[in-house]
């Protein structure tokens, strides 16, 4: 990471100093180091997407690995939040109209994940377009209600998890039917955004520079083919998807009921734990769905794959998570695709002794 464009702000050694305020939940001096940098000269761009992004990923793998809580996270992403405020709050007030346009940038439904699309939002104005941040969780009507009012030249979406990929397609087919472009982006289309072709975006950007570079060379156009984009999805004539995402409680109830057959150790489990297995076996039943709307086993398998590293940082034995899986496709035998999917995933899984219960 190199100096801001100008000045002689190191941007390495503000990031090591941001992130020891951060996480000694220190407000006051994270906001007062990024105001400073910016007053000395630093491009707020660059304070923007290489420090206060980076250090807000750092916070992510941090908790991944286990080495902050629940509260030191949320506590840590509520400061680069305000961080960002502060950094907006210092943005000139334009005197005349906007030189490019109007965009909208929203997460779509279900996305709370919002930084990423605030981050974008803060380089667009930046850049000389007038923006319409909505925030989280944008329900597809309220954001088509928004498209025919601000009549904007394109919307940016942003969804972070790939359970929100069902309800990100919504929107995208909704908003083309206006006749607006669609781009979207984050973590939920992929590395390479093969997601984001999928559901038909008119566009697709892995950060929040090269949309706004993308969209300086000029707004993509809207797609001419106004098919319903359920039909590009022949898969999900099987209703496997339909299925299994509609009786997604009845599912995780059996499993549960089916671990504590298993393994009768369960049966002495507190409320608290019981209610957390049965959370897990809902994001394992999530993101099978999931796969199965997208037709991808890679996606099922990387977030199993995940998740077993989650309770291994945890020192939670990966045998439960393999437990989970099994006990999910004696339940879905009927079911080609998801049992197909389910098998990989435990195929790709580190072998793991079985433990000896204890009473």
């Amino acid at each position: 990471m190199t100096a801001g464009a100008g000045t002689g702000t190191d941007l390495t050694a503000l990031s090591a100093r941001l992130w020891a305020a951060v996480i000694d939940r220190d407000e006051s001096a994270a906001v007062r180091m990024v105001t400073a940098a910016a007053d000395a000269g630093a491009d707020e761009e660059a304070l923007l997407l290489d420090v206060v992004a980076g250090v807000q990923h750092r916070v992510g793998a941090e908790w991944a690995a286990d080495r902050i809580s629940v509260a030191e996270e949320h506590a840590a992403s509520a400061i680069t939040d305000r961080i960002v405020a502060a950094l907006a709050h210092r943005r000139p007030v334009p005197s005349g109209p906007h030189e490019r346009g109007r965009i909208t940038v929203a997460c779509v439904a279900g996305e709370w994940h919002f930084l990423p699309a605030r981050l974008l939002a803060e380089v667009l104005v930046r850049r000389g377009w007038r923006v319409d941040f909505l925030g989280a969780h944008t329900p597809t009507p309220r954001l088509v209600a928004h498209v025919h009012r601000a009549n904007p030249v394109a919307v940016l979406l942003s969804a972070s998890i790939p359970t929100h990929l069902p309800a990100a397609h919504r929107a995208v087919t909704a908003v083309q039917s206006l006749g607006v472009p669609v781009m979207v982006g984050g973590a939920a289309f992929g590395p390479d955004g093969r997601y984001a072709s999928l559901i038909q975006a008119d566009g697709w950007a892995p950060d929040a520079r090269t949309a706004a570079d993308r969209l300086a060379r000029g707004v993509i156009p809207p797609r001419t083919d106004r098919r319903h984009r359920i039909h590009d999805l022949s898969h999900l004539a099987d209703q496997e998807y339909t299925l299994v995402k509609g009786s997604r409680t009845t599912l995780v109830r059996s499993c549960v009921a089916d671990l504590g057959e298993r393994r009768p150790a369960m049966r002495y489990h507190t409320p608290a734990r019981r209610e957390r297995t049965a959370e897990s076996l809902a994001h394992i039943v999530d993101f099978l769905a999931t796969a199965l709307y997208v037709d991808d086993a890679d996606l099922f398998t990387t977030f199993t794959a995940w998740s077993a590293g989650i309770l291994t940082a945890r020192r939670v034995p990966a045998h439960s998570l393999r437990l989970g899986l099994e006990v999910l496709a004696e339940r879905l035998h009927d079911f080609p695709r998801a049992l197909a999917f389910l098998r990989t995933a435990l195929d790709a899984l580190p072998a793991t002794p079985a433990r000896r219960e204890r009473r």
